[in-house]
């Protein structure tokens, strides 16, 4: 009897590739903390898909937003929610899907009320989710089109970045791409200047905004210790370093994030 064919095998990578997918649709996040929680459930974008609270956060949270809440006893809180031991949870958490904020040149191009200058923010090797917590603040509080980083190098989104950011996850768009080299390639071509941040440039970058006018910017940084990875560096078209007035010159990188995005958006 002839073999019957049927549709032809898929390559493995191809099949890995669909997992991957799939995988990536099924993940969910667990957000907590009041003020977390409270602005995710206002967030008509985010997919909610259950809300755990105590009698006492439920009193605290205020409008649900028409999800219906699960009330569980503050003593066996920690077992119902898989959150870490050391989680400031408040009796309240959330499980969501991530945020879709579109692609790339979505976001870099979408214009804000009142921006001075298109600004972004590229982050290179940032895992810890504090750090880029306190990063995304600091985006929409000076009014950062987007934060970017690499899918595989940085902090996914978590109830600890959520709660770091201080509901700004739930409005500063924070993209991670896969591969930040094209990325900022990417930005290139859409008429971006690329600006890495580096404690040991002679460049100031006070200076250098300057000199760029009101042309869009992109902000470069590493990690602490690290720092940018050489491609990434090299993709940059200026290095400049935040002047500072003692021999120690370091700041965390939420802090010179935060520095950086403060003189960019002076006039």
């Amino acid at each position: 009897m002839a073999e019957n064919p049927g549709k032809p095998k898929k390559p493995t990578w191809v099949i890995d590739k669909e997992r991957a997918r799939r995988a990536a649709a099924a993940e969910t996040v667990w957000l907590f903390g009041l003020h977390a929680v409270r602005d995710a459930l206002a967030n008509p974008a985010r997919e909610k898909l259950r809300l755990i609270v105590t009698r006492n956060a439920l009193d605290r949270l205020g409008d649900l937003h028409g999800v219906t809440p699960e009330i569980t006893d503050p003593r066996v809180f920690g077992k119902t929610v898989p959150l870490a031991p050391d989680s400031v949870h408040q009796g309240a958490a959330l499980e969501v899907k991530p945020l879709k904020w579109g692609s790339l040149s979505e976001v870099a191009l979408r214009q804000a009320p009142g921006e001075k200058r298109p600004v972004m923010i590229a982050l290179d090797r940032v895992t810890d989710p504090h750090n880029i917590g306190a990063v995304l603040r600091s985006a929409e509080v000076f009014g950062a089109r987007a934060v970017i980083a690499p899918a595989r190098h940085s902090a996914p989104e978590t109830g600890a970045l959520a709660k770091t950011a201080s509901g700004a996850l739930e409005r500063q768009p924070y993209l991670r791409v896969p591969n930040l080299a094209d990325a900022l390639i990417q930005l290139k071509g859409m008429g971006f200047i690329l600006i890495g941040l580096d404690g040991t440039s002679d460049a100031v970058l006070p200076d250098l905004l300057a000199d760029l006018g009101d042309r869009a910017i992109c902000l470069v940084m590493g990690a602490e210790g690290p720092g940018m990875r050489d491609l990434t560096m090299k993709s940059c078209d200026h290095v400049a370093r935040i002047p500072f007035a003692a021999d120690f010159g370091s700041l965390n990188v939420s802090n010179a994030a935060a520095v950086a995005l403060y003189a960019a958006s002076r006039p």
